[in-house]
């Protein structure tokens, strides 16, 4: 089960369709969807759990805590819409394309795909772009 919480101003559009590409995207990788939540809030309430959670007094666009177990992948995962927002005109795409990276990118960690090294990004930036396609594939 997908869920979706909204502490800033932002809302997805079409949940159901986030919902079926998330799926699709986990079961491209051999596991089983389980429980996901997706948490969109802003940079301080993400900030906040930075602090907390990692000791990192740094701004980011997305943390995800994993609960994957059994290649069922379950967890939460927070997103800045501010940082992605500021992302997407920082790398000059739309706010769409970044967020579907950061959507995709959370699950990724949640399937063992890292971003420590330089191979690691390589990898899972490959990985972040083929799911983003899958996002406009109709079923």
């Amino acid at each position: 089960m997908i869920e979706y919480h909204y502490t800033a101003g932002f809302r997805l559009d079409d949940e159901s369709l986030y919902s079926d590409w998330i799926n699709r995207v986990i079961v491209s990788e051999n596991f089983k969807p389980g429980s996901i939540s997706y948490i969109f809030c802003d940079d301080a309430y993400l900030l906040d759990l930075n602090m907390r959670h990692l000791n990192h007094d740094t701004l980011t666009d997305i943390i995800t805590f994993d609960y994957s177990e059994n290649g069922c992948i379950a967890g939460d995962i927070f997103i800045s819409f501010e940082r992605v927002m500021d992302n997407a005109k920082e790398y000059k795409v739309s706010g769409d394309e970044e967020l579907h990276r950061v959507m995709a990118h959370g699950l990724l960690h949640m399937m063992d795909y890292n971003d420590k090294t330089k191979e690691d990004i390589e990898v899972m930036r490959q990985k972040e772009f083929e799911k983003m396609k899958m996002f406009h594939v109709e079923q």
